[in-house]
């Protein structure tokens, strides 16, 4: 999770939104950067592997705490990105249900705070902005709009162009 929905609902505007659409526009926000980028924004050298059962996954790493995201990979099953809602030194609880496997392996997603600026700041034209998609200018008085072409060189996964430029430096190559 680039940011979380307290966090999010702690600057002015959010409130008024439901928790839930605010989780679903943060988690689609979150998948989008990371196909964009081609970057997973893993830190390899937090990692380990484990089985699962129900929402756990035995096994530890000192580096892991609460509320961190964590990627699952190899596991055929249960690939995806969770949060840890608890930890021991056996096992570590996550938010959603896994399947049981004997191995996962398990990586911590850290996200740099350029990234999480550039989602508030995305969510914030969300906010302000979406409705008026496509208008260029409006004017009132004869009521006059223009708008605005859209395409590759306006935006990019439908949001203006330069409110993705944060995204520039984390851009991997693809092969």
């Amino acid at each position: 999770m680039i940011i979380s929905v307290g966090e999010l609902m702690e600057i002015d505007g959010f409130s008024e939104y439901g928790e839930n659409r605010l989780q679903v526009k943060l988690d689609a926000l979150e998948s989008m950067i990371r196909v964009y980028t081609n970057n997973n924004f893993q830190n390899r050298a937090v990692r380990f592997c484990g089985r699962s059962s129900g929402s756990m996954i035995y096994g530890y790493n000192p580096f892991i705490r609460m509320g961190d995201t964590i990627e699952v990979s190899d596991s055929g099953v249960n690939d995806g990105l969770y949060i840890i809602q608890g930890i021991t030194p056996e096992y570590i609880e996550v938010n959603k249900e896994l399947f049981g496997i004997s191995e996962n392996m398990v990586t911590k997603v850290e996200y740099p705070a350029a990234i999480k600026e550039g989602v508030i700041n995305l969510m914030t034209w969300e906010l302000e902005n979406r409705k008026k998609v496509g208008i260029k200018s409006e004017t009132l008085s004869r009521h006059s709009v223009t708008y605005y072409d859209q395409d590759s060189a306006n935006q990019v996964m439908g949001y203006p162009v330069s409110l993705m430029g944060f995204l520039k430096p984390y851009v991997k190559a693809r092969f």
